[in-house]
């Protein structure tokens, strides 16, 4: 095991307060620096009914933060040849091209920019484990705009856009991708799952929610259903959903989804040149679903937590409903994973981490140790 002793020790300290506290239930922390993982810290209860505790070898379901690994994925396909960005999904799905869509690529996919946002009317959480079923409704969707020319958050669509794309190009699932080119290849087994074994269920935190859900939607435009846009545990616990095979979201402890994130970045995944065009800037605009102003790379938002995307530009990643929170940095070479049980609305515990890991891991005088 390697770690950064004293930002071990900080970090530890802070989730240890967090559940002293009652602020948060159950946490994981993991970073990477370079390849060389600093930081693997757990503290509070996997499951409150029992108290069984949480370690670095808990999954969680988290959510959107899941959307990192569906990222990846894509990026392998694009770099195996499988598929281009700018390849027509209808090319490989022709039933997409219904009602105008015949122009949305991969590339409009990773921007959220491919015009269909929400599920199709008909479509709820019950039935996200058919997936022919609501790939069959998203591809006779009607756009909301025109591919390319906005942007508006894919909550649940795009892990789908993404898998079929990758199921027609490979023939093989996302499931199958993510165990045949992640985890096998970097010895993570049983630390990231779409869709998770009956078997593996037992070893799983479950989810709270921290408040009772608030009256009405979520702020912006009212696109997504309340169920896409605001988590839940009663979602999260769901045997049914944690089974699914839904590469919107994922189930994962962090050590092993910052190791993908550190091997995206240390080039043992893709090459550098694959890894500038996959994180720089690629589409900037508002939100169509949330309103907020938004910088996209091909597949994440730019900008660490807490910042502007014009002042952390290199940094890419993604947050999940509750408080999880998954990022990496091209310039650092930080890649940062927060897992947790207690369902949030905010991201203060997410926030708080990430800055102590960037203060922590540039500082001058800082360097990894090996054990």
């Amino acid at each position: 095991m390697t770690t950064n002793a004293a930002l071990q020790r900080e970090v530890q300290g802070i989730l240890d307060e967090l559940v002293a506290t009652g602020a948060e239930s159950g946490l994981q922390v993991a970073v990477f620096h370079h390849g060389v993982r600093v930081v693997d810290a757990v503290a509070g209860v996997a499951d409150g009914r029992t108290g069984r505790e949480v370690t670095p070898h808990t999954p969680f379901f988290s959510f959107s933060a899941g959307k990192a690994v569906t990222s990846v994925l894509a990026h392998l396909l694009v770099e195996n040849g499988a598929v281009g960005y700018d390849t027509p999904v209808a090319d490989l799905w022709p039933r997409f091209a219904a009602h105008g869509k015949a122009a949305v690529t991969l590339r409009h996919v990773l921007t959220h920019s491919a015009g269909v946002p929400a599920m199709p009317r008909g479509i709820g959480a019950a039935d996200l484990a058919d997936r022919s079923r609501v790939c069959a409704a998203i591809a006779d969707a009607a756009p909301r705009w025109a591919p390319g020319t906005r942007t508006g958050y894919h909550a649940f669509t795009y892990g789908f856009l993404v898998g079929e794309i990758a199921r027609r190009a490979t023939g093989t699932t996302m499931r199958q991708l993510l165990h045949d080119r992640l985890t096998v290849p970097l010895g993570l087994d049983g630390e990231l799952y779409f869709g998770v074994p009956a078997a593996d269920l037992a070893r799983l935190a479950r989810l709270k929610d921290a408040t009772p859900p608030p009256p009405g939607g979520p702020g912006g435009p009212r696109i997504l259903a309340p169920w896409e846009a605001r988590p839940s545990a009663a979602l999260g616990n769901s045997e049914e959903i944690l089974r699914a095979d839904i590469p919107s979201v994922a189930t994962f402890t962090a050590r092993g989804i910052a190791a993908v994130n550190a091997a995206f970045l240390d080039g043992r995944l893709i090459g550098p040149h694959r890894l500038a065009e996959a994180t720089k800037a690629a589409f900037e605009g508002t939100d169509q679903v949330f309103g907020n102003h938004v910088r996209l790379a091909l597949g994440w938002p730019l900008g660490r937590i807490g910042t502007r995307p014009d002042d952390t530009p290199t940094t890419f990643g993604w947050i999940g409903g509750g408080g999880s929170y998954v990022y990496a940095d091209t310039a650092t070479g930080i890649s940062f994973a927060l897992t947790k049980t207690r369902l949030t609305p905010h991201f203060r515990t997410a926030q708080r981490l990430a800055d102590l890991i960037t203060a922590g891991t540039t500082a001058p005088c800082v360097r990894a140790v090996r054990a």
